[in-house]
């Protein structure tokens, strides 16, 4: 069992005690811990889901961030700027997708330095496919908390983001 104490931020911290542990670890701490375990187990899950499909999450994000932005592509800077996770090496990974023929890079007109990266309709296909299959299996994962817990727990991780 886990014991919760309540207090005022001027006061000695809340604390949390299992009793099969000889810790005690604030509050806050235990709820930072329980969302990376979360947010890790989610993770682990959509990428072992999407694995068969060849993508990693990364990729898939990508790909999603480049469908979003039209057939004009993004800055590969820009596409580094909108990932969920930052990859400090946007350039392999986009290479990657390249390869295997998921996206097109392209070199400014005006400034030959510049380069642009789009979604191929190979991509566009991919991510067709996997359009309906992804948010099923999210659903399935996620529904038995109900919407109003879901719309909850939403409000509370921007309330965290927002800080």
């Amino acid at each position: 069992m886990i014991v919760a104490t309540h207090t005022m931020p001027s006061m000695p911290a809340q604390q949390l005690q299992a009793p099969d542990r000889k810790q005690t670890i604030r509050v806050e701490e235990s709820a930072y811990l329980a969302l990376l375990r979360t947010a890790y187990g989610l993770e682990e899950e959509v990428a072992a889901w999407l694995k068969p499909h060849g993508l990693s999450a990364t990729q898939y994000n990508v790909l999603r961030i480049l469908r979003g932005a039209g057939p004009a592509g993004l800055l590969c800077r820009e596409v580094g700027a909108r990932m969920l996770n930052r990859d400090p090496d946007i350039t392999r990974l986009l290479d990657r997708l390249e390869q295997r023929g998921l996206v097109r890079r392209t070199r400014g007109k005006k400034d030959r330095r510049v380069i642009f990266a789009s979604i191929t309709s190979q991509g566009l296909e991919l991510l067709k496919k996997l359009d309906r299959p992804l948010p099923e299996f999210l659903w399935g994962r996620l529904q038995h908390l109900g919407p109003e817990n879901l719309q909850a727990l939403i409000a509370l991780m921007k309330k965290i983001q927002n800080c």
